[in-house]
């Protein structure tokens, strides 16, 4: 009887350690699709069952305070660090979608999803009418 308990606590908590480590929230470190270099570490949250990402740091050097000067409306000439770029994604299996990312680099905003390739590797696609036409990037957990 106390191994059966003890087997169903251990597979209990185990459950709990995988669903912890195969979550999209947490810090990313950004790779550029274009150049491949390093350029921020972003950080997933969720509110509200929804899917928010914000800068935490930008990489390049000399732009670390750099200003969205491309972005529009509220977010025009506002600092990057801080600034929330992925904007109310919903589960949806094993992917999030139905949100918005911004392209502070170009100032333009696009339809959005993320899927967790592995525990640490997030594939993030940003396209305009359908995920066809659109571009990829893949973040890294930052693991501590």
């Amino acid at each position: 009887m106390k191994k059966n308990i003890l087997l169903v606590i251990a597979i209990f908590v185990s459950g709990i350690f995988m669903s912890n480590a195969q979550s999209i929230f947490g810090q990313w470190k950004t790779i550029d699709d274009e150049t491949g270099n390093e350029k921020s570490i972003v950080e997933i949250y969720e509110v509200d069952g929804k899917a928010y990402a914000k800068i935490l740091q930008l990489l390049e050097k000399g732009k670390e305070d750099k200003l969205c000067d491309l972005c529009k409306g509220d977010k025009k000439d506002k600092p990057m660090k801080g600034m929330i770029i992925i904007d109310g994604l919903s589960e949806d299996g094993e992917e999030w979608n139905d949100g918005k990312i911004l392209d502070p680099k170009t100032g333009k905003e696009y339809k959005c999803y993320i899927f967790l390739e592995d525990e640490n590797k997030l594939k993030v696609r940003g396209y305009i009418g359908f995920a066809l036409l659109g571009r990829t990037q893949y973040w890294h957990k930052i693991t501590e």
